[in-house]
């Protein structure tokens, strides 16, 4: 169990916070197609703030494994217009992006965290704008894009836990020497990112190597293929992704417990129950 960080941009709402997700994308790995339309997407969304979410994700482009990138004007289509309704309606919008053009427009539509699955690798003028805005800027630990993420060479390790904590180490230190403020920054590990089934394992069981880092943790394990090969049949089928939403309550209250700051899931309500049993857990 470590510390909890708070990020002083944001309300402190005492516990571990829950981020919904909006993906405005046809291939996402779960619920790819459903929220496609704008419209929808926005009812997705105050939805989500509906059963309980602090924070919603909102991002238009799939980072599943084997995904084609999108150009940045389909990408600003999908999420500017989303992200403008749901900040005007006063909901705290995370935009997931790895484009500074797209984080750039979509804080300019009242986007409030930048939250890059590159941690600034894919482009690193995502920084300036993170720096220039001021805004929360998550730094996740990534080796590459969706193509070539989980092939063997992005997925070796000497060390796991210390080749992750250095590679994120060296990400958050070229933020800051861009300009990115320490109190900007959360710390993502990269779940299901150039990590197999049991790497991510070993990442959750040391989640205080990554607070040792001093910033506030955010955790984005929902539905992901770990969880499915965990609770595959007996036949070695995987669960489904809608199947795997028990696991990730679980790995929600475990983070909570744990002292995570944040948790990123597809279905809120019954992550916002664990949360609140593990902050009662925490407070004995």
């Amino acid at each position: 169990m470590f510390v909890r960080r708070v990020v002083p941009m944001l309300p402190d709402v005492g516990r571990c916070q829950v981020m919904g997700v909006v993906n405005v994308t046809p291939d996402s790995f779960s619920d790819g197609g459903l929220w496609l339309d704008a419209d929808d997407a926005v009812q997705h969304g105050l939805a989500l703030v509906e059963a309980g979410a602090d924070i919603v994700d909102v991002g238009g482009e799939s980072t599943r494994p084997g995904a084609q990138r999108v150009d940045a004007a389909t990408e600003l289509a999908r999420v500017e217009p989303v992200v403008r309704a749901l900040a005007g309606r006063g909901v705290v919008v995370s935009v997931d992006t790895m484009r500074a053009e797209v984080a750039e427009r979509a804080v300019d539509a009242g986007a409030r965290i930048i939250n890059d699955v590159s941690g600034g690798l894919a482009d690193p003028d995502i920084l300036d704008v993170a720096a220039r805005t001021g805004v929360p800027y998550v730094v996740m630990h990534w080796r590459g894009h969706s193509d070539t993420m989980q092939g063997d060479d992005a997925t070796r390790y000497d060390d796991l836990v210390p080749d992750v904590v250095a590679e994120l180490r060296r990400s958050i230190d070229v933020a800051l020497a861009k300009g990115v403020r320490p109190e900007q920054v959360v710390v993502d590990p990269g779940i299901g990112f150039s990590k197999r089934g049991p790497q991510n394992w070993t990442v959750l069981s040391h989640l205080e190597a990554f607070a040792s880092l001093g910033h506030p943790l955010l955790l984005a394990a929902s539905r992901k293929r770990f969880l499915g090969e965990l609770l595959a049949d007996e036949d070695g089928a995987l669960r489904p992704p809608l199947g795997r939403d028990d696991a990730t309550v679980a790995i929600t209250a475990l983070a909570a417990t744990a002292g995570a700051w944040c948790v990123r899931v597809h279905d809120v309500a019954p992550s916002v129950d664990a949360v609140r049993v593990a902050e009662r857990w925490r407070d004995g």
